[in-house]
This record gives C-alpha cells, sequence and structure tokens, in this order.
C-alpha cells in the first residue's frame, strides 16, 4: 500500500496487505451473490450461501481489517438489514456482537444470510478508509469492488472454496486479474458472471471494477498485463496510461530478473471527480496479482503519468514482499483479531527503495534524482522518533501510539533498505545486494511458505554475512539511527546541508499543511519541520487553518488561497487563525523570504577507478 497526502496530489495537479474447524459440510463451495442490476438507495444486496453446517452455531464475519492496509476499517459499519434465513426462508434470530460479526444459533438450520452495502466513496469522509481499500457503488456506471467490503465468511471456512455469482448490467464489464470461469445471460441487458476461487484470501485478494469497457492488454516477458481505467468524464482512457505503464513494467522486469510470480497483473485505475462526493484518499493497494489505484481526474497527464509510475511500481514490487515472502500472521490472517508482524521495514520500507532504485538502475531517472529522493526521505524520517524500533512500531502498528508512525515506514522503512544494500554491497566486493537476498528469500520461502517471525533476520543472515546480525541489532530491532553519512561515504558520497528558499506553504512540491479528507479541513502536517516564516509565525504541527488574512478556509478554496500566498511580498501583513486544542489562536506575522534547510548528497570528485566509485556503481546499476 502507498498513501498520498492530499495536497501532495492538489499541488501536482496544478504543477505540472485459523485453522479449519469442521463445522460444515464441503460438498459445495460458499456461493456469494452479488446484485449489481437492483441497486436500492445506492446500496447493493449481497447473499451469501455455505454448505450445510454441522455444528449448533456459527459467526459471520465481515473484515475489521484486511492485508496491507495496516488500519481497522471495520467494513461492517457499511452492512444494513443484516438476516439469517433458514431452509424454508423464515428468518433466524442472531446477536450483533459487534460491528463486524453476527453470532447465529440454530446453525444446522441456517441455509444463507442476506445484507445490503453501502459503499465508501461516497460517504462522508469515506468513514476513514483509504480510498484504493474502499468500495464504489454508482448505478449503471461503476462499481469498485474490494471484496472484502461485500463478502464475509463465517467462522472456521476461511480456507473452504468460494464461487462468487456477480449479476450486472450488460454493458459494464469487469476489470480484474480473475479468470472469469463463466458468464451466463440471465435476463435482457443483464449477465451474470461467475468466478471460482480457492480460499477466503482469494476473495479479499483480487478486486473487481465494474465499468464501460476502457481496458489496454499487452505482454511483457511472458507476463499479460490489464490496464482498466475509469474516468467519469472520459479525460482519460486506458490507451492513455498505457505507454508509460508498459515501460515502467518492462523496467521492473528487468531489474527483477528470473523472478516471475505471476503470468497476469491487472491495474484498475479510478479517477474520482473534484468537488463531488467522492474518493479522496489518494494512492494504492497492492494484491498478489493486481493493484488498485485511486487519483484525481483532474491531474495533467505527465503529473499522472510520473504519479502512477511512483506508485505502481511500488505496488507492483509487492508481487516479492510481502505477496511472495511473508511470515505467517501474513499468511494465515485472522481478518478480524489480526496479530501484525514485526517486518514491515521490508514489507513496506524495502518495496518503496525498489520503486526508487530501479528506476535509476534502469535509467528512468538521473542519480541526482536519486540522491534527492533518499534526503527528502532522510529530511522526513527525522520528524519521527529515530530511536523508536522499527520491529516493535511494526508489530504494535495497529495501537493508536504506533500508527502515528506509519508514514515514516515509506521513508525509514526505505532508508533501511539502502543502508542494508549499501552494506552487503561493501561485505560482497560489489557481488550481493539486497535485491539478491529478496531473491534467495523468495526460493527459501516463496508465497506457499510462511516464515516464523522472529526467524527472518536469522535466514537473511545465514543468507548473507555474519555482520548482518549487528546492523538489524541496531539499526532495525534497536534504538541505534543509521549514521547515513558514514553509509553514503562507503559509496563516495557525502551528505551535506544548504539553506534553500521556499514558498510560504510549500517546499518545492511538498506542503508545509494538508487537507483531512473526512473533515475537509486544512492543517499543518506533523512531523515535519516548517520553514522560517512559519516558525516565527507561531504555527504548530496539528494547527487547523480557520482563515487566511481573513478568507475562511475550506478543502474547495484550499488550493487558491495557498497559491494566492506566491504573490506576498516581503512587508505585508499575514494573519492566520488557527484552532489548536479546541481553542482559535490568531498569528500574525510579516512576510518575509521562507527559508528552509535541504540535506544535499554530493559526489566525492574521486577517480572512476576508485573502490568507492566502483562500490557506488554495483549498488545502483548492477
Amino acid at each position: 500500500m502507498k498513501k498520498i497526502p492530499y495536497l501532495v496530489i492538489l499541488i501536482s495537479t496544478i504543477l505540472g496487505c485459523k485453522s479449519l474447524q469442521n463445522t460444515s459440510e464441503v460438498s459445495q463451495p460458499t456461493v456469494a451473490n452479488l446484485d449489481l442490476v437492483n441497486v436500492q438507495n445506492d446500496k447493493v444486496e449481497v447473499v451469501i450461501d455455505p454448505a450445510r453446517f454441522t455444528s449448533e452455531t456459527t459467526t459471520f464475519y465481515i473484515p475489521k481489517t484486511v492485508p496491507g492496509t495496516y488500519s481497522e476499517d471495520n467494513y461492517g459499519r457499511f452492512i444494513e438489514d443484516f438476516k439469517a434465513l433458514d431452509y424454508e426462508g423464515k428468518e433466524i434470530q442472531f446477536t450483533a456482537v459487534d460491528e463486524n460479526s453476527w453470532l447465529i444459533p440454530n446453525a444446522e438450520n441456517l441455509d444463507k444470510v442476506s445484507y445490503w452495502v453501502n459503499d465508501t466513496y461516497d460517504t462522508q469522509g469515506e468513514g476513514g478508509v483509504f480510498s484504493p481499500s474502499g468500495t464504489n457503488i454508482m448505478e449503471n456506471q461503476n462499481f469498485m469492488l474490494n471484496l472484502h467490503g461485500f463478502v464475509g465468511y463465517f467462522d472456521g471456512l476461511e480456507e473452504q472454496q468460494y464461487r462468487l455469482e456477480i449479476k450486472r448490467p450488460e454493458n459494464l464489464i469487469p476489470g480484474t486479474a480473475l479468470t472469469l470461469y463463466d458468464t451466463s445471460e440471465s435476463q435482457e441487458q443483464e449477465k451474470t458472471d461467475i468466478f471460482l476461487l480457492d480460499r477466503y484470501f482469494q476473495v479479499t485478494d483480487n478486486p473487481i471494477m465494474y465499468a464501460l469497457p476502457d481496458t489496454t492488454a499487452f505482454s511483457v516477458e511472458g507476463m499479460k498485463v490489464l490496464v482498466d481505467v475509469y474516468s467519469p468524464n472520459k479525460v482519460y482512457s486506458s490507451e492513455d496510461i498505457t505507454p508509460g505503464i508498459k515501460e515502467m513494467i518492462a523496467a521492473q522486469k528487468r531489474f527483477l530478473g528470473d523472478i516471475d510470480n505471476t503470468d497476469k497483473y491487472a491495474i484498475l485505475l479510478y479517477l474520482a471527480q473534484a468537488g463531488q462526493q467522492d474518493a479522496t484518499g489518494m494512492g494504492a493497494l497492492e494484491h498478489h496479482t493486481s493493484t488498485v489505484v485511486v487519483l484525481p481526474e483532474s491531474m495533467p497527464k505527465p503529473a499522472l503519468q510520473k504519479t502512477m509510475t511512483d506508485v505502481v511500481s511500488h505496488e507492483f514490487f509487492h508481487i516479492l514482499t510481502p505477496l511472495n515472502v511473508h511470515s505467517q500472521e501474513i499468511h494465515y490472517f485472522d481478518y478480524n483479531a489480526p496479530e501484525m508482524s514485526e517486518h514491515l521495514w521490508m514489507y513496506e520500507g524495502v518495496t518503496e527503495y525498489f520503486a526508487n532504485l530501479f528506476q535509476v538502475n534502469q535509467g528512468l531517472i538521473e542519480e541526482e534524482d536519486f540522491y534527492g529522493r533518499m534526503t527528502g526521505k532522510i529530511e522526513t524520517s527525522m520528524n519521527f522518533d529515530d530511536t523508536m524500533p522499527f520491529t516493535v512500531m511494526s508489530r504494535n502498528i495497529l495501537e493508536e501510539e504506533y500508527a502515528k508512525s506509519y508514514y515514516n515506514v515509506y521513508q525509514k522503512g526505505a532508508l533501511i533498505g539502502m543502508a542494508l544494500d549499501i552494506r552487503l554491497r561493501e561485505l560482497s566486493n560489489g557481488e550481493m545486494g539486497i535485491l539478491d537476498v529478496m531473491k534467495k528469500l523468495s526460493e527459501k520461502n516463496g508465497k506457499d511458505r510462511p516464515f516464523q517471525d522472529e526467524q527472518l533476520f536469522k535466514d537473511i543472515v545465514a543468507l548473507s554475512y555474519p555482520e548482518i546480525e549487528t546492523f538489524f541489532e541496531k539499526y532495525v530491532s534497536g534504538t541505534t539511527p543509521i549514521p547515513y553519512d558514514e553509509f553514503f561515504n562507503k559509496v563516495g558520497l557525502e551528505l551535506t546541508e544548504e539553506e534553500v528558499n521556499t514558498s510560504y506553504f510549500l517546499k518545492g512540491q511538498t506542503p508545509y499543511v494538508d487537507i483531512n479528507s473526512e473533515t475537509g479541513e486544512l492543517f499543518f502536517r506533523e512531523n515535519i519541520t516548517f520553514n522560517s516564516f512559519l516558525d516565527e509565525l507561531g504555527v504548530e504541527g496539528g494547527d487547523i487553518i480557520k482563515s487566511i488574512n481573513g478568507t475562511a478556509v475550506n478543502q474547495e478554496n484550499a488550493y487558491n488561497i495557498i497559491m494566492s500566498s506566491l504573490s506576498w511580498e516581503p512587508g505585508t501583513e499575514v494573519t492566520i487563525v488557527v484552532e489548536r486544542n479546541d481553542e482559535e489562536i490568531t498569528l500574525a506575522e510579516t512576510a518575509f523570504q521562507p527559508q528552509d534547510k535541504e540535506l544535499k548528497l554530493v559526489d566525492q570528485s574521486l577517480d572512476e577507478s576508485n573502490s568507492k566509485v566502483q562500490l557506488r556503481r554495483s549498488w545502483l546499476k548492477d
């Protein structure tokens, strides 16, 4: 998964991841029926028909969380009119245990359950659900079926087969990596698609986007790639997106080499409409053979293509980890009482590192661009607790105390990957890097052989060098900050700092502010260092901006107000009213040229024959 701060996208728009219980007979799969034709009040009816139960009671669940989101989203909140029916069609009394589970007595008489599903995209603030893991119901136009939001499971039946039967309007087609088992014409202008899945995990792991046909397919080294696009105002088509995606995936396949995890991959791109009740959580969510991407339809083509490269490349690399190399906590994921792995540094951090490294490795970006991305991550990571053990944060990521540090997974997590890569290159005289280690882990484990969480470090050390144990003890499970200057020195680079001019609310394209997608409020970002003007003004991270120079600020006018600050001349009186700890505070200051510190990596100007330069070449280009 990769989230993008809302205002980063806004600026770009203008600028250019239980054991089986014997509770039922197994002669038939669990059948899930979704009716996309008879939509009522923006809701879809779902019927779940399991095999006959032999137990006295059963519990039906809608997931509390799903792999890859690292958040508790409680999808049961969007379920209405839940019913349990016996074989005569009569209702069975049940107990709603919590918002995600329903206890059903007399289970031996249970035939099926039915309920109505509301979507997240047009719910106020999307109920806090990240859009790429959310749902959309737009009758006769678009259905974003992240199936964990529609299809539940019975306790103990997670490992049994599922049969999806989806009734749809004839003109809407499914965008998915799933293989269509059959399609039948139920009535005029209606069809029913049937998909067969081995277990419930495959249900949650295979999103489907129904929309008018807009699909482009291509092949890269034996892998078929599908690009499905929903652009409500026809601003973009799949043909507009495909060339950049094709170039990117071809480069990724070359970078990965002989790793071959799938013969089919689907990219489902949903372009949200600005100014309407629609998806606002921009970014993507990975699956074994597909990625759901949500971005604003208003993005200019160059910005859209760059964002797709950065975001989709991150998600595509998840085919390596955690989708292929993962712990038991992920393989046997408990959707309603999850135990989290301690290795987010690898699942998300190393993945993010690869998403940047491959671009310089394959010549998609220059070395200076790569250096800038890494120093940017260092700067951002310094706004978090640099002594917090990454393993502890990862294991407890669902707890509020640690959830606030999740964004650092993409910052320091990637930097852990970078430092480990350089250390491996140093120990091997340039012959082994972190990608080589990941390939060995993939061969050792694979998607069907999960490792024990506490065993991973030992496995990596055994596959590489004894010295790597010290690396993990100090920088990943320990409290020692990474000495970046020491690692960069190994490859002939020097970390320097300089003062740079910024805008009042922007440092380059990185905003000091963001928008709360649930409330629409503009706020000063936490875990970020402010420029000299904002420091002098007295802002604090988390301050909610109520007005700027007398103009009330909201999600609709935030961009225009921020852009107008670019014309503030030195000496202009600036007044910002903020809400802090439920109290309104007026901040005033005379405008002056803001400055901020910026880290830069510079070449030590060594001869090409120098061992440090040779090590750098193996790091970036081998």
